[in-house]
């Protein structure tokens, strides 16, 4: 593994975006920062730019409205890129499957390579999802799948 692709898996950049929903999820995401769980003394940054991101952590149920600013975040990201959806409304939709102005979860417009349940996921399942996608990432720089 070169030393790009060992930088990413050490030190993963993630972008947060919030299509919607109750926000129960975003303020887990947050309790991840905070020094209880300190996930930035794992070198896990939360940036607000996508050409520098390397995990899209999405939550809330994709609508239409924000569907194509998700595709436009995704498609900024540089390869090789992970998405991890976080709560049951990204997962699948949640309370608003099969609402008339949603389009279900995240995986209906961008492909998900980390799935963390729950309603609201709990601060250690986004760290366990974060770590996923890691191994993923890592088998990525090591031309695995």
């Amino acid at each position: 593994m070169g030393l790009v692709a060992t930088s990413r898996v050490k030190s993963p950049w993630i972008l947060h975006y919030c299509t919607g929903g109750c926000n129960g999820c975003d303020i887990e995401i947050l309790a991840c920062l905070t020094p209880l769980y300190d996930v930035e003394r794992f070198g896990i940054l939360n940036i607000g730019n996508p050409k520098h991101a390397d995990l899209l952590v999405v939550t809330g149920p994709v609508n239409w409205k924000n569907a194509d600013v998700l595709k436009n975040l995704y498609e900024q990201m540089p390869a090789p890129k992970m998405v991890m959806a976080v709560g049951a409304c990204a997962c699948g939709g949640g309370v608003f499957h099969n609402c008339y102005n949603t389009l279900g979860g995240v995986d209906k417009v961008i492909p998900v390579d980390v799935y963390v349940r729950g309603c609201a996921a709990r601060p250690e399942a986004v760290i366990d999802g974060v770590v996923a996608a890691l191994d993923k990432l890592a088998g990525l720089g090591r031309g695995e799948g």
